[in-house]
């Protein structure tokens, strides 16, 4: 087993963190959503990495997913919560963060709750453990700031290539007896909540490809596939980086053909139900026989 993290594992935790850190302080009213994430994309790339998924940025009740569609006007209310999340990757190995910002500082008992559940599960992590006594760190410190932790929504292991690895870290004690592994890579990623539970909305801005490599019969379509396939590989990407030189092409539509043939599959904008406010911290780690190392650590 690996005692120590692939020195490419570090470099795109090192570039993740700092253009969360650079990113996180654009954030103010009035802001465009679309302007902080193509920003935090072209960090990224200036820093010798790629975008391991398009940039998210979540308002409020929007819980995960968010991405800026092409032409968005959203830009940042005048209070709540904004959860910035970022993913950059060096040739396949990927780091993944996050923080969330108060823009007018009425809930910084949020962004408290998730930050302090995030070092503590990092702190209580060993190779061997269950990943559901994570979970049951996680909620504890949630539930003594008297708020719930969004089960719904996991950690997970990261592999090479892959964002989501197979294993989930639970925000919650639950029954999996999944262990962690020395040698393993992981974000964590806590989410609290004031309200109960969060479900998935018409919305979707972000897409993958399916792992089947099937064409289509339509010509134009089976183009646009072929060319997602060799732009972005297994890694998620935004509706807003695909374009067309051609007016005849109306790309939405094609999006919606490749869904229907499951060349592609979306991943909707999740919400709270009720509309409540959720906050997000989120660092990755690697498993050494000593415990975590963390990859996304601030300068």
């Amino acid at each position: 087993m690996p005692e120590r993290p692939n020195p490419l594992s570090v470099k795109a935790g090192k570039v993740a963190a700092r253009v969360l850190q650079e990113i996180c302080e654009l954030v103010e009213p009035g802001k465009k959503v679309i302007s902080i994430c193509t920003e935090a994309e072209k960090r990224i790339i200036k820093l010798g990495a790629k975008p391991a998924f398009p940039c998210n940025v979540s308002i409020n009740h929007v819980a995960a997913h968010y991405t800026a569609p092409k032409n968005d006007r959203t830009v940042i209310p005048e209070f709540g919560l904004v959860k910035i999340d970022v993913g950059a990757h060096v040739d396949g190995y990927i780091a993944d963060t996050a923080r969330t910002v108060d823009i007018d500082g009425s809930l910084e008992g949020m962004v408290a709750a998730t930050d302090d559940a995030l070092d503590e599960a990092i702190k209580a992590i060993q190779p061997g453990m269950k990943v559901s006594e994570i979970g049951e760190v996680i909620e504890q410190v949630i539930e003594a700031y008297g708020l719930r932790p969004v089960k719904e929504l996991t950690g997970h292991n990261l592999k090479r290539f892959k964002l989501h690895g197979g294993k989930k870290i639970p925000n919650a004690k639950n029954r999996d007896s999944t262990r962690i592994e020395q040698g393993e890579y992981y974000a964590i990623e806590p989410f609290a909540t004031s309200g109960r539970s969060i479900d998935e909305s018409k919305n979707v801005y972000i897409f993958a490809n399916s792992t089947a490599d099937r064409p289509v019969d339509d010509a134009v379509t089976e183009k646009l596939r072929k060319y997602l396939r060799k732009k972005y590989g297994p890694f998620p990407f935004a509706s807003r980086w695909v374009g067309s030189a051609s007016d005849n092409i109306d790309i939405t539509s094609e999006f919606r053909n490749l869904l229907k043939e499951k060349a592609i599959r979306g991943y909707p904008v999740l919400v709270e139900k009720k509309e409540r406010p959720v906050s997000q911290s989120e660092h990755s780690i690697f498993v050494s026989k000593d415990g975590a190392i963390l990859l996304t650590k601030p300068d």
